[in-house]
């Protein structure tokens, strides 16, 4: 369940393709943060690039799709930026960073309420609320980041303060 955050809080845009995997940049980088990025989030970037690029741009231009090439190249445009601005920050090698919640943790939380949810702490560019994947710049992941198991964190939501206990830190 990933009911923390409304879909106000993403950004939707009618410039990504279709067969996107990974959304849109969900927010913009404020000035001096690193742009990044987990392992797995990089190469889905990259994949998605030469995608457009090698297959569906071509298949635009050559089925004189007009509407399609300025949606793509748009698309192409952003990917391009976001891999070449791109921190590729693997997870903790060491057991003592494994067992907080760091950048692409995926982490166990239960509210007041008993209801478990699950969130990944990933790149502004992969976030996707629908996967409980939030960026690392979020309050909920701000409030979870360095939190061990049997921590509770506390964080502000519109409708005030939440508490969430964390019940497991996991590392894909």
């Amino acid at each position: 369940m990933h009911s923390l955050m409304s879909k106000a809080f993403t950004k939707e845009s009618d410039d990504a393709p279709e067969q996107s995997d990974l959304p849109p940049r969900a927010a913009v980088l404020p000035a001096g943060e690193r742009n990044l990025v987990t392992p797995d989030g990089a190469r889905r970037l990259r994949e998605e690039l030469n995608r457009l690029v090698q297959t569906d741009r071509p298949q635009a231009v050559s089925a004189g799709d007009d509407d399609a090439l300025p949606r793509l190249d748009a698309r192409i445009e952003q990917l391009e930026q976001s891999l070449a601005s791109a921190a590729i920050t693997p997870p903790p090698a060491d057991a003592a960073g494994r067992r907080r919640a760091q950048f692409g943790a995926t982490v166990t939380v239960q509210g007041a309420d008993g209801a478990k949810e699950v969130w990944r702490i990933v790149g502004v560019d992969e976030a996707d609320i629908d996967r409980g994947w939030i960026s690392w710049l979020s309050p909920l992941a701000h409030a979870l980041l360095d939190a061990k198991v049997g921590q509770t964190v506390r964080f502000e939501v519109p409708a005030g303060k939440r508490a969430l206990k964390v019940l497991e830190v996991a590392y894909e």
